[in-house]
């Protein structure tokens, strides 16, 4: 996707994911779409910082930096929504895009993705942004609320009260 797909991408997933986690629809819904805004939008974007450094597509977009965000929750609780961005723009660039990612970088050079995407600069891929970030709240929305009861308790017993991993 292009950089105005993963802002698009970013802005509903926050929104999306601030209503699932508290949908009664007021105060407390903005809250939590504040509070998970930053975190999620911040690892929304993150990965494509390797435009400016390094292999785009591989410096940053590999499953060796989403594990390393993946661990943020255990060491920093302001930052334990940055992995669900950094894995949506994952998501988005392997369905959105004809190009992919290279997810095993630098182990594996090769780039991963499905043959449904668009080019970058197609008029559809902001079309196809939407129905893929669609489909990733709904996904969201399978695992926050109908979590087996394990992995719920699971993040309970880490200290993350039940919600830093879902």
């Amino acid at each position: 996707m292009n950089k105005r797909g993963h802002v698009l991408n970013a802005a509903l997933l926050a929104v999306g994911f601030g209503y699932i986690l508290n949908p009664d629809g007021g105060v407390e819904t903005v809250r939590t779409v504040a509070e998970v805004s930053v975190p999620v939008v911040l690892g929304a974007l993150f990965p494509d910082v390797d435009t400016a450094f390094g292999k785009h597509r591989k410096t940053l977009h590999n499953l060796a930096v989403l594990a390393v965000v993946g661990a943020y929750p255990f060491y920093f609780a302001n930052l334990q929504w940055v992995w669900l961005g950094v894995l949506t723009h994952y998501v988005l660039d392997v369905l959105g895009t004809t190009r992919g990612i290279a997810l095993l970088y630098p182990v594996l050079d090769r780039e991963f993705n499905v043959p449904v995407g668009v080019p970058v600069d197609s008029r559809w891929s902001g079309a196809l942004t939407v129905a893929i970030t669609a489909v990733e709240l709904v996904v969201i929305a399978g695992v926050v609320y109908y979590a087996p009861p394990a992995l719920q308790q699971a993040s309970e017993g880490l200290g993350l009260g039940g919600q830093a991993i879902f």
